[in-house]
């Protein structure tokens, strides 16, 4: 079998994990087998489902041990563990770089400055952060919530290609807010910006290179103007 062995309880910096029941380690009559590609195989004995991890050179996995019988699984333990573990560092990576800006409007906002708050949501979606809005209200406006709620409405359909509700619109005393996410990841973002720079700085150099006459060809002469036709001598009588 790949994997014969399995971490059992353990205590680390004060918080109890463990890693779930495979092979010999499994201590029950009968499990609920799933198959290698995901097929339900059914109830059978564990010494049949340890017979037929032995015949697939898998492991059995229990994958559900609170369900009655125990949910087991065939699959290459040593695999899924390290796909799980590549899984986990991508998605540390893309938190890390998730940014959360954050923009503040006016519910009675006017349209140039809608026009350049939107401009600004438009960029950051554009990075790859996400972008909470906040609209807030002053005196007599507190009692006028649509207006705020029409107004994240109105921004959210405007960007609506670049990015989506996360957190729909929501009041927060004074103020109402509401998360925008990218529809793109951080990561992503940051490779179209690197290779957008690099055309940017290709196309300089390019333009900046004066273009040159063909190697091996000599300028051209100016044409020499056609001599005048002689004129006719008159002939003798």
């Amino acid at each position: 079998m790949a994997v014969r062995q399995a971490a059992a309880w353990c205590y680390r910096g004060g918080s109890i994990s463990a890693e779930p029941r495979i092979n010999d380690r499994i201590r029950v009559p009968e499990v609920r087998l799933v198959g290698p590609s995901g097929e339900q195989v059914g109830i059978v004995p564990l010494a049949k489902a340890l017979e037929l991890a032995q015949e697939y050179d898998l492991d059995l996995v229990e994958v559900a041990a609170t369900a009655r019988p125990p949910v087991c699984k065939l699959m290459d333990y040593g695999k899924f563990k390290y796909e799980s573990a590549m899984k986990a560092r991508e998605a540390r990576k893309n938190q890390a770089h998730t940014v959360i800006k954050e923009m503040k409007l006016r519910p009675k906002i006017d349209p140039h400055d809608y026009d350049t708050k939107k401009g600004h949501v438009v960029r950051f979606l554009k990075q790859g952060d996400k972008v909470k809005i906040t609209i807030m209200f002053r005196g007599r406006e507190q009692s006028r919530p649509e207006l705020g709620f029409r107004l994240l409405q109105r921004l959210a359909s405007d960007v609506e290609e670049l990015g989506f509700i996360e957190s729909n619109p929501k009041q927060d005393g004074r103020n109402m807010i509401m998360v925008l996410g990218p529809h793109k990841k951080k990561t992503e973002a940051m490779a179209e910006a690197r290779e957008a720079q690099a055309a940017r700085k290709a196309g300089r150099q390019g333009n900046s290179t004066p273009d040159a006459e063909p190697a091996g060809q000599a300028p051209e002469a100016p044409a020499e103007a056609a001599p005048e036709a002689e004129a006719e001598t008159p002939s003798e009588a």
